[in-house]
C-alpha cells in the first residue's frame, strides 16, 4: 500500500513525463502500469487523490457466511463438500 504523498509523487511525475508509464516507473521504482494509470483517472476526476483506499464489499451477506460454516461442521468438516 502507498501513501498519499507516494501516489501524488508518481501522479506528478507521470504527467511531467508526458503521460509515459514506463519512464515514471522506472525512476521510481514504483508502482504497477496499471496502478498508475488508475491513480492518474482518479487524480484527473477530482482534482487530487483519496487519502485512503476505498473499503472492498463483501462478497458474501453475514447470513450466507454462518449457513456456510455450520454446512461444514454438521457434514464431516469437508471443505469441497461444502464448496
Amino acid at each position: 500500500m502507498y501513501s498519499y504523498e507516494e501516489r501524488m509523487r508518481a501522479v506528478a511525475l507521470y504527467i511531467k513525463r508526458g503521460k509515459r508509464s514506463h519512464a515514471t516507473i522506472r525512476e521510481l521504482g514504483y508502482p504497477s502500469r496499471n496502478a498508475l494509470k488508475g491513480w492518474y483517472l482518479e487524480y484527473e476526476r477530482q482534482q487530487d487523490l483519496p487519502a485512503r483506499s476505498a473499503p472492498r464489499q463483501s462478497k458474501f451477506s453475514e447470513a450466507q457466511k454462518q449457513a456456510a460454516l455450520a454446512h461444514y461442521a454438521s457434514h464431516g468438516r469437508c471443505v469441497s463438500w461444502t464448496m
